[in-house]
């Protein structure tokens, strides 16, 4: 099967990391078309980059769907742009943090999420409470900007350690949820360091992927995820306007 995987953000090394993680859990018989945005912000901390992030990723899942992608894989734990993919693309579309919140569910009765910065644990509060794990779920921000983890000299590591010392303590945490694609390569040295699960949301979006793909299922196409009406765009999404049922990009 063939899985795509976004990065909505225009890293390539993201990207990278990110492929290398999926690379690592993948089955035998998946191909992972890995893809870095070709337009919007070098990383998504917050609304504003999260908004202006979505037009370049739509682009990326219908051209990966174009490409005989199966499924695809959105590789931002905010889940950018989620549900307009859906409404885009006929195949499967993960976000990675609904796929990790679902794992870890199966597996603990109270789990915290670690993720980048502050302004990035609100939002992801409220997606704890659309994913039905508000009540389980506890969110942390280590203060740690998205691009710093691409620094090996930079403090990212110890800041986001000191945050899932304090969630094991203080929140009684059962499992760990790491909250940034940029922390995929981190999941099996942070378990056995600290004794309990640690789930990365690449690597469960990938699995999750690969079930639907095996169960034949795809994207409902009646009501909110249905193809976007047609009308006409202006200005720089012009190319954007749906045509027909779907969409042109």
């Amino acid at each position: 099967m063939r899985i795509l995987i976004v990065n909505p953000n225009t890293t390539a090394s993201m990207t990278e990391r990110i492929a290398a993680a999926a690379e690592a859990v993948a089955a035998a018989d998946t191909e992972l078309l890995p893809v870095t945005s070709s337009m919007g912000p070098a990383s998504i901390e917050g609304y504003y980059d999260e908004a202006l992030a979505v037009p370049g990723l739509l682009q990326a899942v219908r051209l990966g769907e174009r490409d005989r992608a199966q499924a695809a894989i959105i590789a931002c734990f905010d889940d950018t742009g989620l549900d307009a993919a859906r409404c885009a693309a006929a195949i499967p579309v993960i976000g990675i943090c609904e796929a990790a919140v679902a794992t870890a569910s199966f597996i603990a009765q109270r789990f915290t999420v670690v993720t980048t910065m502050e302004r990035s644990r609100l939002p992801l509060e409220a997606l704890m409470d659309r994913y039905g794990v508000g009540r389980r779920a506890t969110v942390r921000a280590a203060d740690i900007p998205v691009l710093s983890l691409e620094d090996p000299t930079s403090s990212a590591r110890e800041r986001l350690c000191r945050e899932i010392e304090r969630a094991l303590r203080e929140d009684r945490a059962e499992a760990i949820v790491l909250g940034c694609a940029g922390m995929a390569d981190l999941p099996r040295q942070l378990q056995a360091e600290y004794g309990v699960p640690v789930v990365d949301g690449v690597a469960a979006a990938v699995k999750q992927a690969e079930c639907l793909v095996t169960l034949g299922l795809t994207t409902a196409k009646q009501g909110a995820y249905a193809y976007p009406l047609q009308k006409r765009y202006a200005g720089i999404l012009e190319s954007f306007a749906p045509v027909s049922g779907a969409c042109t990009t």
